[in-house]
């Protein structure tokens, strides 16, 4: 019998009884886990790194993905990041669907941790995302624009050149140093119970051309998107994703109006006067994006905007983490018509032109 661990987001960790049935934890927890396992588990920075690895797996084995490695040409020795994709990605001729998640502590294949640990994968994971791509035809690129980074361990060289950086008088600089190496030692020992995994200090080596979410963004669009057989490719970004996306935009305006058909955002907190987004960029949102926002009203009922981008509508919830999966079924059919209208040669579909209309006229 695996001994009870108390988890701080009410979830007990030991013997598969979690919060929701449905919850990621309630999967991992069913078969008996090794100590090292456990021991990172105690921990949140271990319990993301598990779940983490979890949801590349899943990405790979059930949803059929493969992993690519970036930078495209990178050496043996440099620090890598990568994303996943579908086998015709760059080879379907018709539809190819990009996935951008939000900031934080998420990576390639997740909307909200949050979500993962406390309900279900549905709610949490790209996977119905990818599922549905899959069964409608569409090619699939899932980015991972967080992976900004690799952290190694500092060597004492590092670490001493660190601590003698400062232009503080000797005598002050060694009070100093003697409180700092009396804090470390404590918060070490805290670290070391709280988390095993992690007890040296260590540094940031950033990937290169991928050292930020919109670098990542436009790094693979130059790589892949761009060069993909698709006619028609469509984007979903949550929350800072939608800053990633217009960026990208801002920095290929020509291309990206050629090749993308449509975009669904969901809560999205890009901002088309801070990231000063040209005149054009934000006609071309208006035609061709829309934002599933956290709201009250029912789902797809037109929000009120203050920016002149593209038209809001409510995702059916008020929570921020929510939003991708509640608009999740209005998004494939907004797809559905963009293209269904780019082929006919005409305006958009009702349901986004009755959104525009009404948009204008706020």
């Amino acid at each position: 019998m695996l001994s009870m661990i108390p988890y701080s987001h009410g979830i007990s960790l030991g013997s598969g009884e979690v919060s929701s049935p449905g919850c990621v934890l309630s999967q991992l927890l069913v078969y008996p886990q090794p100590a090292w396992w456990w021991d990172m588990a105690r921990s949140r920075n271990g319990l993301d790194s598990i779940i983490t690895k979890y949801v590349y797996e899943l990405l790979q084995k059930e949803c059929h993905l493969k992993k690519v490695t970036l930078p495209v040409d990178a050496t043996e020795s440099e620090p890598k990041s990568f994303i996943f994709m579908s086998e015709d990605a760059l080879t379907n001729p018709d539809k190819l669907l990009v996935l951008i998640h939000g900031n934080g502590v998420v990576r390639a294949g997740q909307w909200a941790r949050r979500l993962i640990i406390n309900k279900d994968l549905d709610s949490g994971t790209q996977m119905p995302y990818i599922k549905r791509a899959a069964e409608e035809g569409y090619g699939v690129i899932v980015l991972n624009p967080n992976e900004n980074y690799i952290e190694v361990e500092k060597t004492k060289a590092q670490v001493q050149l660190s601590s003698d950086s400062s232009d503080e008088p000797a005598e002050k600089r060694e009070r100093k140093d003697k409180i700092q190496k009396e804090t470390k030692k404590r918060r070490d020992f805290y670290e070391k119970y709280r988390n095993p995994q992690k007890e040296k200090e260590t540094m940031q080596m950033y990937i290169r051309d991928n050292g930020s979410p919109e670098e990542h963004a436009i790094y693979v669009w130059d790589h892949f998107i761009s060069q993909s057989a698709a006619e028609n490719v469509f984007f979903v970004a949550h929350s800072y994703g939608g800053l990633a996306f217009v960026e990208l935009m801002i920095q290929r305006e020509a291309e990206v109006k050629n090749k993308v058909t449509a975009v669904a955002l969901t809560d999205s907190i890009h901002n088309v006067w801070h990231q000063e987004a040209g005149k054009t960029i934000r006609e071309w949102m208006r035609e061709n994006c829309c934002n599933w926002v956290s709201s009250s009203e029912p789902l797809d009922t037109l929000v009120e905007s203050m920016l002149p981008d593209c038209p809001r509508v409510s995702s059916g919830t008020e929570r921020h983490e929510l939003t991708s999966w509640k608009s999740f079924p209005s998004i494939f059919k907004f797809f559905s018509e963009a293209m269904d209208a780019k082929n006919s040669s005409v305006k958009p579909a009702p349901t986004r032109r009755s959104n525009r209309i009404r948009y204008e006229e706020l």
